[in-house]
């Protein structure tokens, strides 16, 4: 009886991802699934990024505690920065500084409450070692593809210690937190026990199968956390009437959305690079353009003023509603993989113009899957230009391949049953392998 009590016990998880809100959203999502099985949550981040999550649903409330760590103050880090997007790019080192303060209150924090299993992102390379002295096991849960992790995996275990377009120098140098990116995620990685990826059989099976024979510990499948099309229906929002009234103003499959997440910032020559080349396609489009975005360029002139086709919008924007709009036919993207995923979901097609890290990896693996076409490159400097980006707009918007390839691929990327039968194995996971806790 004691051992079907044991059984029937529910889990206690932590969550603590990395202060990027890109980080954040995938770690929730994956977080409210594990709570629908019955499985209690603390949510681990600083109190501005627990306040930006979206409210937990009311049948999670009792399972999900969001549990604030106030940031601790470091030199050159601005008050009130509390994630990447608050911050310019040269100043993140400072930010994971700062968020190594975190060791010592995740510690009480661990030893007061004990969890079965601690779900963390990349960036705490001190947590393992913590974890497995009070007997609490470590799922180091990766956000990005397979193709990134096991390209990334792969490129280090051949000691390739130089510098490429997947993999910058900045990544393998000590920065100011005292640490390399590099030297954070092998020490995280290989200090859990199972590695979690935001992927499927369906789209990645042979880099999973291929990433799992590089390591001793499994790499479990979780799914691509789709987020969820049920839109509710706000009569306040003014932002997505205002949105929507454009929108619909437009033609069918004529709309190009421009959105470059959270983490892009674009050089003024990028900058204007893009914008002469969305004016040569000749396609109306609907740019989010975040403060963090913009470079010293002033876009309202630029924009504005020599295009009456577009609108550019500086809040936040519902993305997935946008491009679940019929008049949008294509998404100009950066590559980051919650984006990706957001439009393969709904069948837009992309247009893939990638700036840093794994999003050329992103790029490549759905070019392959002619779902979009990359925005070609030179190969001597590395940049694009205004004429490369309006063919790829062109082929994108005007060739129906890309929009039929995309249709097919949502059935895969939008099958909730599907990602929901991951997250269910993952789960089970835990409930089979949940650690003996020590007193």
């Amino acid at each position: 009886m004691a051992d079907m009590a044991e059984q029937l016990e529910k889990l206690h998880i932590a969550v603590f991802p990395w202060l990027a809100l890109g980080h954040i959203g995938p770690f929730f999502e994956l977080a409210k699934l594990i709570a629908q099985k019955g499985h209690k949550i603390s949510f681990i981040s600083t109190p501005r990024n627990i306040h930006r999550l979206p409210e937990v649903p009311e049948n999670l409330q009792s399972l999900v505690d969001l549990i604030e760590l106030p940031l601790p103050s470091v030199e050159k880090l601005p008050e009130n920065a509390e994630a990447t997007s608050d911050i310019p790019h040269h100043i993140i080192p400072y930010l994971k500084l700062a968020f190594d303060g975190l060791e010592e209150p995740l510690t009480k924090f661990l030893e007061t409450c004990k969890p079965h299993w601690m779900i963390h992102d990349f960036a705490p390379y001190w947590l393992p070692p913590i974890s497995s002295k009070l007997g609490i096991s470590c799922i180091f849960f990766s956000i990005f593809t397979a193709s990134g992790m096991y390209s990334f995996f792969d490129y280090y275990a051949k000691e390739r210690t130089v510098a490429s377009k997947d993999f910058p120098e900045e990544h393998f140098e000590t920065n100011e937190s005292g640490v390399s990116d590099v030297f954070r995620v092998l020490e995280t990685c290989n200090g859990a026990q199972v590695i979690a990826a935001r992927s499927c059989m369906e789209i990645e099976g042979e880099i999973l199968k291929l990433w799992q024979s590089i390591h001793t510990r499994p790499v479990i499948p979780v799914g691509l956390l789709p987020p969820s099309l049920q839109f509710s229906e706000d009569s306040n929002d003014e932002n997505w009437d205002s949105i929507l009234n454009w929108l619909d103003k437009q033609e069918k499959g004529s709309v190009i959305y421009v959105a470059f997440g959270t983490e892009v910032t674009l050089s003024d020559e990028d900058f204007t690079e893009i914008t002469m080349g969305i004016e040569m396609s000749g396609f109306p489009f609907f740019w989010v353009l975040k403060k963090q975005n913009t470079s010293t360029v002033e876009l309202e002139d630029v924009l504005v003023n020599n295009s009456e086709k577009g609108l550019v919008w500086r809040t936040w924007a519902p993305q997935m509603r946008i491009l679940a709009h019929k008049s949008v036919g294509g998404f100009l993207t950066h590559c980051g993989w919650s984006s990706v995923i957001e439009s393969l979901q709904i069948g837009c097609p992309l247009v893939m113009l990638p700036f840093q890290n794994e999003h050329f990896v992103v790029a490549r693996v759905m070019e392959e899957k002619r779902v979009g076409v990359t925005v070609q490159r030179n190969e001597h400097d590395g940049k694009f230009t205004r004429e490369s980006l309006a063919k790829a707009l062109r082929s994108v918007i005007l060739e129906k391949t890309y929009r039929s390839e995309a249709d097919e691929m949502s059935k895969i990327f939008g099958d909730k049953e599907l990602h929901q039968k991951y997250v269910d194995q993952f789960v089970n996971y835990m409930e089979i392998h949940r650690p003996v806790m020590k007193d």
